[in-house]
């Protein structure tokens, strides 16, 4: 049974998400503010997290960047009713996997919550613990990644991208795919964004006199060989 946390302070809502998805079979619990709701997140494990953007004593653009700070994989959907590029672009920065506007059809959201935890099941699945590539290695697990003895700090966004491209060696991901993988569908997203964080990981993970291990296919998107 999928365990979902519901960050929102809106009780209407959140009782009206929370017997949702408790009638879909999920585990449910609810935390009105933000502080409560990151003291949650931290302390219990959960399958996904559904998050207000604007919450009383902590807001939800923090909340996202203290869970990310310790988990890099657990699923996050932002409900906001502010729907503008700034906030939407914000949200997702701060790590969020998707973003919501208010009001919304609740068949919409149940249906981000399973695609959101359907790519975080593709992305540890299979087995593997460990991902290797020449001097780079990702423990799926922990959520750590290293290059040689030396561990490198990536946000959600880059840790994700480059689970994708290691568990595609030498197979050509088109910036679509890649988009799709990473962010999901219907999040607003252009396919310029990957380039953007294509660029984020390689200034952490290359080095100055070594070629790329991440290399442009020009007009297709990009591949890691």
């Amino acid at each position: 049974m999928p365990r979902i946390l519901i960050i929102e302070d809106e009780k209407n809502l959140s009782r009206f998400i929370e017997l949702e998805l408790k009638y879909e079979g999920y585990e449910t619990m609810v935390c009105s503010d933000g502080r409560s709701g990151l003291q949650a997140a931290l302390s219990e494990n959960w399958d996904a997290i559904l998050l207000d953007l604007m919450l009383p004593e902590l807001n939800g653009v923090e909340v996202c960047r203290r869970i990310r700070q310790t988990n890099k994989t657990l699923p996050i959907i932002m409900i906001t009713a502010r729907d503008s590029v700034l906030d939407r672009v914000s949200g997702l920065d701060s790590g969020a996997d998707d973003y919501l506007i208010k009001p919304f059809a609740i068949e919409e959201l149940l249906a981000r919550l399973r695609s959101v935890l359907r790519r975080t099941e593709a992305l540890t699945s299979g087995g593997l613990t460990t991902l290797t590539f020449k001097d780079l290695t990702v423990e799926i697990e922990s959520c750590v990644v290293r290059k040689g003895d030396k561990v490198i700090n990536l946000t959600k966004r880059e840790y994700d991208l480059l689970v994708i491209f290691m568990s595609n060696i030498n197979i050509v991901l088109t910036r679509e795919v890649l988009l799709n993988k990473v962010w999901g569908y219907n999040t607003g997203v252009e396919t310029n964004v990957v380039d953007v964080y294509v660029r984020y990981l390689r200034t952490k993970i290359d080095d100055d006199h070594e070629g790329s291990y991440i290399q442009t296919v020009r007009g297709t998107g990009y591949v890691m060989r």
